[in-house]
């Protein structure tokens, strides 16, 4: 009888077929479901025309900020602010006021135990620029229509200080009274820079020496049909912020009459720079904040989603080529690279003796300005290119703050009794915030603005038609009234 000399290697492979079948189908099945079990939906009896009301009018004090300084209306500020100490007289007779160079705001309500640190809860004032072309409703008017608050600021961020507010009146009207401190602070330049407002307020806090057990501001939202093999909507928790740094790249030459052009001017040696460095990304990094998002979302995922994501060790690199073929998932698993600026010659038929050009990057937690830097320049490797980092706007990342924090585990438990139908996960903050400045003020900084935006709706935060539903509002001034309250103990 011959020897079956092949059945050994067969017999292995199917073992090891059978071992990594077995191995996947576990690893799914222990996937558990990290989402917290509230028992009933919380909500409070807010008077909701006047919080409506109150949302109408602030939306029309024009807080325009702009980068020339000398182009901003400072008496709408002004105005708005006389305006919420109207509105809410408890909290402008119970709460300590305080203006910080000239227009940022900081309230304090003193808690009882002087040995719990305190909360600190976070809404800017300023709002983009908005031209009336194309608006269902002014901008500026603040309507009141079809279930809706309408105009700039609806979303971003006005809402969410009016909530606050809000949420505070009713408090103090309903006797309660913190045992742990809470801050309150509203910058008037976030659109901008945040210098002015929030870094002020932040170096006022620093030189008291204070420290915060968790800082919560205005950043990702509840959003549905964005996290793959999740049907229902999805409160997203920024738990860290992308730094940024721009590049500029300069390259020049003798110059001259464009009919008698050299094998490759100043335009084409900085083109050649950019497509290299687009054709060069940063790496994937499937860590920390980009990690912990599937973590939490994965386990609610239907299948087959659900055993991607449980087995990564596996499907991680089909995974990552998925999550870079769109830009909103790209940016969140890498440092980004965004040619954003470009001139050379004025004239037509001139050779441009210098060419510039801007190069935007945001920056993933675990790079550094000064790795980017390095990375661009050997991508780069062409001596004709200078490259000079714009220092005066770069940040690096923000730190990631924990997903195991007693600060976390309220924010969750917060967003799971008002919205009981949400799921909650944390993730990288692609965008800027005003918490940047915060930093070393508390180890747990969370980005979230409980207001849910799907498909579209994201396109009016700096765009036409922002407005922001009755019953949303509602909902973000029960979410901050409970939060308080969960924070105090």
């Amino acid at each position: 009888m011959k020897k079956r000399k092949w059945l050994i290697p067969v017999l292995a492979v199917v073992l090891v077929i059978v071992v990594l079948v077995a191995s996947v189908a576990i690893k799914t099945l222990t996937f558990t479901s990290k989402q917290l079990s509230v028992s009933a939906k919380v909500s409070y009896p807010v008077n909701m025309d006047q919080a409506a009301g109150h949302l109408s009018n602030a939306i029309q004090f024009k807080t325009v900020f702009n980068v020339d300084t000398s182009k901003v209306d400072y008496s709408q500020f002004t105005s708005f602010q006389e305006y919420i100490g109207k509105a809410y007289p408890l909290v402008s007779s119970t709460l300590t006021k305080q203006v910080i160079n000239g227009y940022g705001l900081l309230y304090t309500w003193q808690g009882s135990d002087s040995q719990k640190k305190p909360i600190f809860l976070m809404a800017h004032q300023d709002v983009v620029p908005a031209p009336p072309e194309g608006w269902k409703h002014d901008p500026f008017a603040g309507d009141i229509a079809d279930g809706f608050v309408w105009g700039r600021g609806a979303i971003d961020d006005k809402g969410s200080l009016i909530s606050i507010l809000e949420a505070t009146e009713y408090l103090l009207k309903d006797g309660f009274k913190p045992a742990r401190s809470i801050y309150i602070a509203s910058g008037f330049d976030e659109e901008v820079t945040g210098q002015q407002g929030a870094g002020k307020i932040a170096e006022y806090l620093k030189a008291k020496g204070l420290q915060f057990e968790a800082i919560f501001d205005e950043g990702m939202i509840v959003t549905q049909g964005d996290v793959p093999g999740i049907k229902t909507p999805v409160a997203l928790i920024g738990t860290a912020e992308k730094g940024y740094l721009s590049i500029r790249l300069t390259a020049e030459s003798a110059g001259g009459h464009s009919s008698m052009p050299p094998k490759q001017t100043t335009v084409g040696i900085l083109a050649a720079a950019i497509d290299k460095l687009e054709n060069n990304p940063f790496p994937i990094r499937m860590t920390g904040p980009a990690a912990d998002l599937f973590e939490y979302a994965g386990p609610e995922m239907s299948f087959p989603y659900k055993m991607l994501f449980a087995n990564m060790w596996l499907f991680g690199p089909v995974i990552e080529s998925e999550l870079a073929s769109a830009p909103g998932t790209n940016a969140t698993i890498r440092t980004t690279t965004a040619p954003t600026m470009f001139e050379g010659s004025q004239a037509e038929n001139v050779l441009p003796a210098k060419s510039t050009a801007v190069v935007n990057f945001r920056i993933l937690t675990g790079d550094t300005i000064q790795s980017v830097t390095d990375q661009v320049k050997s991508t780069i490797n062409d001596p004709r290119v200078k490259i000079q980092p714009i220092t005066e706007s770069a940040n690096e990342p923000a730190p990631a703050s924990s997903t195991a924090s007693w600060s976390f585990g309220i924010l969750n438990k917060t967003i799971r009794e008002v919205m009981p139908d949400v799921f909650v996960a944390p993730m990288m903050m692609i965008g800027s915030t005003d918490s940047f400045k915060y930093i070393g003020l508390s180890q747990n900084i969370y980005r979230f603005l409980p207001e849910r935006l799907y498909g579209d709706d994201l396109d009016m935060m700096h765009g036409m038609n922002e407005k922001i539903s009755i019953a949303n509002l509602g909902e973000m001034i029960s979410y901050y009234i409970q939060l308080i309250k969960n924070s105090d103990h």
